[in-house]
């Protein structure tokens, strides 16, 4: 398991991981993956995890970990993942250096 802290959970992400987690009885651990997906090119996707895998990046915030794949880790290296909530709705969004369009 690798420590390193290429990605940002935020604090409000944190929160938000944390409830969900405690809702469903679950550890506060949010897997980040990337897929490769249609027209857009990737998408996001987020999941509880129980664990971090051996070769996880792994990131902490307020206790909450976000932990992702070696693969992905290369996508979205230096991103921050926020938790938004707006008129449209919430939802958890990728802040992303490296990405050509949103």
């Amino acid at each position: 398991m690798c420590m390193v802290q290429p990605l940002i959970l935020s604090p409000s992400a944190a929160t938000r991981v944390a409830l969900i987690a405690a809702k469903q009885g679950k550890p506060a651990v949010l897997r980040l993956a990337v897929e490769g997906g249609g027209c857009s090119g990737f998408q996001y996707k987020f999941d509880l995890a129980d664990g971090p895998a051996p070769d996880d990046a792994v990131s902490e915030t307020d206790g909450v970990r976000l932990v992702v794949d070696p693969v992905s880790l290369d996508l979205i290296a230096g991103s921050t993942v926020d938790y938004v909530e707006s008129l449209g709705g919430a939802a958890f969004k990728v802040e992303n250096p490296q990405a050509a369009a949103g």
